[in-house]
C-alpha cells in the first residue's frame, strides 16, 4: 500500500465518525487506516466496526487501556502496527478533504516531512456538518461554510480548490514547517531513526518535539498547509494541564540546545 494514516482518538465518537466518512471519499484509495486509540470505551470500536470493509485494508485499531493522557504510547504503537512504509498522522477531529491523501503521497520526498495544517471550526458548524456535506464535500465550500455564520477573514484562503494559488500561499506563508499532529507525514524508518514519539511528554509541543529530532538529525520539512486541507472540529481540552507544558519546554529546548535526536523512552522500548 502507498500509505497509512494514523489517526488518534479518545472518546470522541461522533466526530471519529465524520473523520472516517472523510476517508470513505478520498481520490486515492491504496491507504490503510490506523487508530490509535488512547483508552476509549467499547462506543469507538463500535463506530470502528461500522466502517469495516469500507476501505481497501481492513482498520487497524490499536488501544491500550485508559490511563491518563498517553498519545505518544499510543503513536507509537500504531507506528509499529502500520503496514506502509510512508505514515500520513492526523487527529480524530480533523475532516479530510477528499484531496487530502492524494496530496501527501505526491508531495512525499526522501529527506524531508510533509507539514499541513487546518482550518479550524466553531462548535456550532462543527455539529452542524451532517454526513452528506462530507460525502459531497459541500462542508469544505466556503460559500456554505457562510451562510453557516462563519467569520469571513484571511484564514478561510486555506480553503482555496485553485493549486497554484495553495503552492504560492505554502511558499508565502510565515508559519513554521513544524511536524504537526494533525497534519504530517513522513517516511517510517525516519520516525524509528529519532525513536519515535517522547513518552516523557503530555499534551503540549509533543508532536512538534518529534519534527525538531528530525531536524537535528539532518531532515528537512515541505509546507503543504494550503495544499492538504482538513476541518479541525471544535472540543473542550480538558486534559491541558499548564505545569506539564512547561515540562515540555522545557525537554524542547534542551533536545535543541544539545542537539538531541533520539530519546530514551521512545518506540524503542515497545519492541522488546
Amino acid at each position: 500500500m502507498k500509505l497509512s494514516v494514523i489517526i488518534t482518538t479518545y472518546n470522541s465518537e461522533e466526530w471519529l465518525r465524520k473523520v472516517l466518512l472523510g476517508f470513505i471519499v478520498q481520490t486515492e484509495k491504496d491507504f490503510e487506516v490506523v487508530i490509535a486509540d488512547d483508552g476509549s470505551t467499547a462506543k469507538t470500536a463500535d463506530v470502528i466496526a461500522t466502517f469495516q470493509g469500507r476501505f481497501q485494508y481492513p482498520i487497524v485499531h490499536v488501544w491500550h487501556e485508559d490511563k491518563g493522557f498517553r498519545k505518544s504510547r499510543i503513536l507509537n504503537k500504531a507506528i509499529l502496527k502500520s503496514n506502509s512504509d510512508y505514515l500520513l498522522f492526523t487527529d480524530g477531529d480533523c475532516i479530510p478533504r477528499k484531496d487530502y491523501v492524494a496530496v501527501h503521497i505526491k508531495e512525499k520526498q526522501e529527506g524531508y516531512f510533509l507539514s499541513g495544517g487546518y482550518f479550524k471550526l466553531p462548535m456550532r458548524i462543527s455539529k452542524a456538518i451532517v454526513d452528506e456535506d462530507i460525502l459531497s464535500q459541500k462542508c469544505f465550500e466556503i460559500s456554505w461554510l457562510l451562510k453557516l455564520g462563519l467569520k469571513a477573514n484571511f484564514k478561510v484562503s486555506k480553503l482555496t480548490h485553485n493549486k497554484y494559488i495553495a503552492a504560492f500561499m505554502n511558499w508565502l506563508t510565515p508559519t513554521k514547517r513544524s511536524w504537526n499532529g494533525h497534519n504530517s507525514s513522513g517516511f517510517k524508518q525516519d520516525i524509528l531513526d529519532v525513536n519515535g514519539f517522547n513518552e516523557e511528554m503530555d499534551y503540549g509541543g509533543m508532536d512538534r518535539e518529534l519534527g525538531e529530532r528530525m531536524f537535528n538529525n539532518g531532515m528537512l520539512s515541505k509546507q503543504i498547509r494550503y495544499s492538504a486541507i482538513c476541518l479541525h472540529l471544535d472540543h473542550a481540552r480538558g486534559y491541558a494541564d499548564e505545569e506539564k507544558i512547561k515540562q515540555n519546554m522545557e525537554i524542547r529546548r534542551y533536545n535543541k540546545k544539545h542537539n538531541v535526536i533520539r530519546i530514551e523512552n521512545g518506540i524503542d522500548k515497545l519492541k522488546i
